[in-house]
């Protein structure tokens, strides 16, 4: 292939200059892109709020469900920023595609980083689940005022669901990879929070700081390299733990591939990635029922009060 032929890998970095912070700076929030997620965003959001996320940063990729009526309805007032966000952007100069959700979290920064001490960039089938206390913040507290938290995937798949079951997704999975580190394609990886005037450069999986370069945290305090996260030792679940609902039934899955990805064009290559990884995750699984305990202790709504296998859930919890 002659070189000015060859496709460009897309730009999935950005370097940015992080934004000065507001004397009254407070709380966190989370940056996050979506696309048709009305069977399950108010789960999402509502679960959330009850851990104790101030403000959602909402970058809708042309959704054409109920994903944003339901967020602004769901959402309390002041707490939710919710910007369309689709089409492509490219470099004039090389044509490589600028990936998508790693613009929008660099416009999430620029825009909207001074207001907060902390910004998480997930998605939104994943969940952050405090292990000590009930909220992410005391959840953060072995880190200090650390810049840069990475959080390892914990992959859930089907739980052996074939069609999509009554109910929150955070009650009917609980069946995850044994392995959170596993080096299987796909099979792991890191989300982050951030202080985000602190953050020099930008990503999906890894960020770095002004002060301390690529040096991360792990949940208990334990700071190493970018490339250090990938050792056993910087493993931990004890304090926060990541949960990332991958696949949920296998028919659900389906639908997921039908959609597409917000930012992988290919639905060949969709296909092929995600039936891998289901692969990896199911392989050897360990039940994880951690966060069916959180919910149902703190008795945590995660709709409208009116999903009879929510209350049915609880009920049977109290009972035992």
């Amino acid at each position: 292939m002659l070189w000015w032929k060859k496709k460009e890998k897309a730009i999935k970095a950005l370097a940015i200059e992080p934004p000065p912070p507001r004397p009254d700076r407070d709380g966190m929030a989370i940056a996050v892109c979506v696309k048709n997620e009305q069977t399950y965003i108010e789960e999402w959001l509502r679960y959330h709020l009850a851990v104790g996320v101030s403000h959602f940063i909402v970058y809708d990729n042309g959704s054409t469900d109920a994903t944003c009526e339901i967020l602004n309805r769901v959402a309390p007032t002041g707490t939710l920023t919710l910007i369309p966000w689709s089409g492509k952007v490219n470099s004039a100069k090389s044509g490589q595609l600028i990936d998508g959700q790693v613009l929008a979290f660099a416009h999430a920064i620029l825009s909207f980083g001074s207001r907060f001490r902390r910004m998480a960039f997930i998605d939104a089938d994943e969940f952050l689940l405090p292990r000590i206390g009930s909220t992410i913040k005391e959840a953060l507290s072995a880190t200090g005022d650390f810049p840069n938290v990475s959080l390892p995937w914990h992959m859930f798949g089907t739980s052996g669901h074939k069609a999509k079951p009554n109910g929150p997704v955070l009650l009917n999975y609980t069946r995850r990879s044994a392995d959170p580190m596993s080096r299987k394609e796909n099979a792991s990886n890191f989300k982050c929070i951030v202080d985000p005037c602190e953050v020099v450069e930008v990503s999906i999986h890894q960020f770095k700081t002004r002060s301390f370069g690529d040096l991360t945290s792990n949940d208990a305090g334990f700071r190493t390299s970018r490339d250090g996260r990938k050792g056993r030792e910087f493993y931990s679940n004890k304090n926060l733990q990541l949960n990332h609902y991958y696949s949920k039934s296998e028919e659900e899955m389906l639908g997921k591939l039908a959609r597409g990805s917000n930012y992988i064009a290919s639905a060949e290559k969709l296909s092929d990635r995600m039936r891998a990884t289901l692969r990896n995750i199911e392989e050897q699984e360990v039940e994880d029922v951690a966060m069916v305990e959180f919910v149902l202790s703190n008795a945590i709504s995660l709709d409208n009060g009116s999903t009879p296998s929510t209350r049915d859930a609880r009920a049977e919890a109290e009972a035992s």
